[in-house]
């Protein structure tokens, strides 16, 4: 989806105001000169390292998107992991009003309602394109304000890694009997279904997985895929990179606007808040599925990675594991159990054209292109 044609807005608004119409703007804030925007300043606080590429870089466009289309009037500050708040903490901030928007990850959120993994990724679940046909097209959105609402946010898709990867592992996984006990930094519901296997799955920020994988705190951790990964140098501490990601097929990322915040805007900067997301969401898949390839490349070549399939008994395995998992989230409450329903629904209407579409193209071009 396209940025808002700013030049229409702005003639929008300077007519509405010319008519006399209530725009929902409050007595005494300034309004900004030619376009009718208040002039405000925002605080974003987020869930990753301090200019972190991809998914640092996503929540800098949606506060410059925004400034950019009110011509300067909302200016959002963005705020890394622990400049403001912790990174767990972020969801909290803006739900009480001590910050106005967050960025980061909905699962990081399954302690407030375990709905909330379906809107990053759940095991096995939707790539990243089904994953947005749910949420704009397959009734995902609509079910996502009624939970977040309850927590007074309001929220956007305004991120998408695609496919992430299983993770590094000090030592190789050759059966299931390799993951009893080990130590794996993995986060919301896959980290679970690695709790039903045997390991011994943590949630850490991103900024501390490299210290704990060199203490040996970790013996294995995922991340986002090879461009991120490269970044933070976990080759230096881990050789083994095993493929495929079944805990994150299409990790959708969020902002989460306060909702008293949300509600003081005017229509026109609701949908330049809205348009700055999606604009930020289609970018951010872009750039991770170029770079992927480029730092998978470097990882193999420079540092001499080992990337690897899992065993066949282990996704055998965590499949299984997974249907339960997910099976039992949804019998927990009312809303858990319709997110759930929706998503399943939508996955299977979507998963017969994925198989003939996109995979068996795949496998079809391996002939013409291979490497």
């Amino acid at each position: 989806m396209g940025l808002i044609n700013r030049r229409n807005l702005l003639a929008a608004g300077t007519a509405g105001l010319a008519a006399g119409c209530d725009c929902g703007v409050p007595d005494g804030l300034p309004v900004a000169a030619g376009g009718g925007f208040r002039e405000r300043e925002l605080r974003m606080v987020t869930t990753w390292p301090k200019d972190f590429p991809g998914l640092g870089t996503a929540a800098t466009r949606v506060a410059d998107y925004v400034t950019r289309m009110t011509g300067g009037a909302i200016k959002i500050h963005v705020y890394a992991a622990g400049e403001l708040v912790g990174a767990f903490d972020s969801f909290d901030a803006v739900s009480n009003g001590s910050a106005d928007l967050y960025h980061g990850a909905e699962y990081y959120w399954a302690g407030k309602s375990q709905a909330y993994p379906f809107f990053t990724a759940v095991p096995f679940g939707m790539t990243a394109s089904e994953i947005m046909g749910w949420t704009e097209f397959g009734g995902g959105q609509a079910l996502w304000d009624e939970l977040a609402a309850r927590f007074n946010i309001k929220p956007f898709a305004a991120a998408n890694t695609g496919h992430q990867l299983a993770g590094w592992f000090k030592r190789p996984i050759n059966s299931l009997e390799d993951l009893k006990g080990l130590k794996i930094r993995m986060p919301g519901v896959g980290g679970e279904v690695m709790r039903r296997i045997g390991a011994s799955a943590v949630a850490l920020a991103g900024g501390e997985i490299y210290a704990a994988l060199q203490s040996g705190a970790i013996d294995a951790a995922e991340w986002v895929g090879p461009w991120n990964d490269l970044a933070f140098g976990f080759y230096r501490e881990a050789k083994y990179y095993y493929w495929p990601g079944f805990h994150e097929p299409g990790a959708q990322c969020a902002v989460g606007v306060n909702l008293d915040v949300w509600n003081s805007f005017t229509p026109a900067e609701k949908a330049i808040i809205e348009a700055a997301c999606h604009r930020a969401n289609h970018l951010c898949l872009a750039e991770f599925t170029y770079y992927n390839g480029v730092a998978l490349e470097q990882l193999v070549k420079e540092h001499g990675v080992e990337v690897r399939k899992m065993p066949d008994d282990v996704l055998a395995a965590l499949a299984r594991e997974s249907k339960v998992v997910l099976e039992e989230a949804a019998a927990r409450d009312d809303i858990t159990r319709r997110v759930f329903e929706s998503y399943k629904a939508a996955l299977l209407n979507m998963q017969r054209w994925t198989e003939i579409s996109d995979e068996a193209f795949i496998e079809a071009r391996r002939t013409v292109f291979s490497f």
